[in-house]
């Protein structure tokens, strides 16, 4: 019979979440957002093949709040995903185990995916702009 007494186990509410372990789910998040990215690009480019029509239905989903908000995090999760590709190369080499250099890294990915995503975006808006 069991002991209903017992204390039970602390869950995942109870532990601080490290940054590494952060940045690993995100990795995560991103991969699986970076595919239904790429299978709505595919449908982009389809419609670009099929004739203005379609590209006109397709820019104007795209040209909506939501639309904006989609890309803009899809180009977030690109940026996140490569920067942290490259770290995860030089940890298959052997380099930045040390807590210390794991934490920086983490770091230097995050300000240099959120940097170069605003880039890329400021970049769009003058264009559009122009």
């Amino acid at each position: 019979m069991a002991n209903l007494q017992r204390p039970l186990s602390p869950h995942l509410q109870i532990y601080r979440w490290p940054l590494a372990m952060a940045i690993s789910i995100l990795h995560r998040v991103t991969g699986v957002a970076l595919s239904v990215g790429a299978v709505l690009f595919v449908v982009i480019l389809v419609a670009v093949a099929a004739g203005p029509v379609s590209y006109e239905l397709i820019r104007g989903y795209i040209a909506t709040t939501m639309g904006q908000i989609f890309l803009l995090l899809w180009t977030f999760a690109l940026f996140l995903h490569l920067f942290n590709g490259v770290r995860h190369l030089f940890w298959d080499a052997g380099y930045g185990f040390q807590k210390s250099t794991t934490t920086k890294s983490g770091i230097f990915v995050l300000i240099v995916t959120t940097v170069l995503t605003a880039v890329v975006w400021c970049a769009a808006y003058l264009t559009c702009k122009v």
